[in-house]
């Protein structure tokens, strides 16, 4: 594949533009869809900086350590529109909430939340808080919320490239299947800024974000036959949570 169908200048604004909800003008006449998709852990890392960047000025301002791990979480809510977590929701549910691949579709298409996926949401924002209080007890702020966000962005191309859609329609078919070359490049991409933000310890964040993403697809596959864009998005979270914890540990 020639290296300008793998790599252009604009894909990492639009990840930018696809993966969060900043106020960027920019035009995109073509977007690339998952072909842009190496970019996506810079977009990732883009949040990350934000969240940390929240979290310092909280601190800064004589806020508690656990007010500025919650304040961190806030910014990053609304950097990414909770575009994530609303697919970790959706997620729970269906998965756990159907008894056959017909009616787990069905319940994820769903826009009301259900037990499940408020359990689900609550457990992350829980294990992400406290992992990020930790952290900020350590005086580890920037590194990892960089690390962990580019890590964690990999996760979702990664299930793109694994599984078909598990659906005709919906945002994962829209955005197609990423190529080799592509989600290769996207993990390398990932790795580099993991090791830029947090040197050496990304080793074992980069191990459990594998693993977890491995341990997803599967359940994933078993349960509805393939992917769709909430389990991409439930994906990207559990990937952070693991990354975080990692980093921690």
């Amino acid at each position: 594949m020639p290296y300008s169908e793998v790599v252009r200048p604009s894909d990492p604004v639009e990840a930018v533009l696809f993966l969060t909800r900043l106020p960027l003008r920019w035009p995109l006449p073509n977007p690339r869809g998952a072909r842009a998709s190496w970019a996506w852990p810079l977009a990732g890392a883009v949040v990350g900086a934000l969240a940390a960047a929240g979290a310092s000025l909280a601190l800064a301002a004589g806020l508690p350590p656990n007010v500025a791990a919650a304040l961190a979480l806030v910014v990053q809510a609304f950097a990414t529109g909770a575009l994530h977590e609303d697919g970790l929701a959706d997620s729970a549910d269906g998965l756990w909430g159907g008894s056959t691949r017909e009616r787990r579709l069905e319940i994820m298409r769903d826009s009301r939340i259900g037990s499940y996926g408020a359990v689900a949401l609550v457990l992350s924002l829980l294990i992400r808080w406290s992992a990020v209080l930790a952290l900020l007890a350590q005086g580890a702020t920037w590194g990892p919320l960089i690390a962990a966000g580019a890590l964690s962005r990999w996760s979702p191309p990664a299930m793109l490239w694994a599984l078909r859609p598990a659906r005709e329609g919906g945002l994962s078919r829209l955005i197609g299947r990423p190529a080799g070359a592509t989600l290769a490049l996207g993990g390398a991409t990932a790795v580099l800024v993991a090791l830029l933000a947090t040197g050496l310890a990304a080793a074992s964040a980069v191990l459990w974000v594998g693993l977890v993403t491995l341990a997803w697809g599967l359940l994933v596959r078993a349960r509805l036959g393939g992917q769709t864009g909430d389990t991409c998005g439930a994906a990207q979270q559990l990937a952070e949570m693991a990354a975080l914890l990692a980093l921690l540990a």
